[in-house]
Parts: C-alpha cells; structure tokens; sequence
C-alpha cells in the first residue's frame, strides 16, 4: 500500500539470517531461491523436497528452507529420507548466537554423523544438488 501510495519506503539495515545462512554454507550463491516452509504432512513434504531437488540440480540452485524450532528434527529426516546421497545438505542453526552451529555435509555424511544439536533452536537448511 506505501508503494501504491508513493510512499517512500526504507529498509533497516542487519543480519538477515537466510542471507548469513547461504554465505557459511559454501553452496551456490548466486543462483538460489527461498522457499519458506516445507508443507507439514509427510508424502506432501517428501514430494516438495524431491520437486526442490530436481529444481537445484537442473539450475545448480541452493534451495533454503525454514522450520518451525520444534519440527526441525521431522524436517532433516524426511530432507535425509528424500534426497539424493550426493545432494549437499547446510543444516545453519542459532545465527549470530552464542551457540551458533553451522555444518554442510552431503546427504550420505549426515547420514553416518546423525543431527546436529537444534531442538527447538531457529535453524535454515539449504541445500544444493550435484
């Protein structure tokens, strides 16, 4: 409504933490898209996450996600479950905290080295295929 009523519109500057995110991932950084949330229900979430994947490696394009803290587990499991071993997972959790924790991996090494400590902490997972 400010643009339709020429209204001058100005955007405080700091961290965001989707763009944080994507620059300690190492992933692509010039092509990427937001995607928000995953849908809730298992077989939806499943086939969106394989859509985003099949959309990443046609476009070498980092996809990123965001959770709800408290689903963060159901979410890196069906990303485990679902994507290809070689897809390269960024599991970024507590962005300029404290306890922040930033770890990319590819599917089949997270696989073996299991979740990282993010219950109930805002977390982004970004993602890129081969």
């Amino acid at each position: 409504q400010a643009h339709a009523a020429d209204i001058r519109v100005v955007p405080w500057t700091g961290p965001s933490s989707i763009m944080l995110g994507l620059m300690a991932s190492g992933l692509q950084g010039q092509r990427f898209a937001f995607h928000g949330y995953a849908p809730v229900k298992a077989h939806e979430r499943d086939a969106q996450l394989r859509a985003w994947e099949s959309a990443s490696h046609k476009q070498r394009q980092t996809q990123i996600l965001i959770e709800t803290p408290y689903r963060n587990t159901a979410l890196f499991e069906a990303l485990l479950r679902t994507l290809r071993e070689t897809t390269r997972l960024c599991v970024a959790s507590s962005l300029t905290c404290d306890d922040e924790s930033i770890a990319t991996r590819t599917i089949a090494q997270w696989r073996k080295t299991g979740a990282p400590d993010f219950d109930r902490k805002p977390t982004l997972f970004l993602f890129l295929a081969d």
